[in-house]
């Protein structure tokens, strides 16, 4: 290869991660929307480990749990307390 090829081979490859980035960008924002929320609906369901001695409130500290929570917030919380009290 000489350095035209290069040259071109190099700036083909830059166009094409700039569309691929583009392309890619909203779907790769709400992913990382979703795991900052799941991330805090893991911290949710900490805090209510951690007290619920004083609450009687328990819930399983688990990746499901805190989907439902990340994904749908505080109705998601009621909804679990919901699903634990009907079961």
């Amino acid at each position: 290869m000489d350095l035209n090829q290069t040259v071109i081979a190099v700036l083909l490859g830059g166009f094409f991660l700039i569309a691929l980035i583009r392309v890619f960008r909203t779907p790769l924002r709400l992913a990382l929307k979703l795991l900052c929320n799941t991330l805090l609906g893991f911290l949710a369901l900490w805090v209510v480990s951690m007290t619920s001695g004083f609450t009687g409130i328990a819930l399983g500290l688990n990746l499901w749990n805190a989907l439902v929570i990340g994904v749908l917030g505080l109705p998601g919380f009621v909804l679990l307390l919901l699903v634990q009290w009907v079961l």
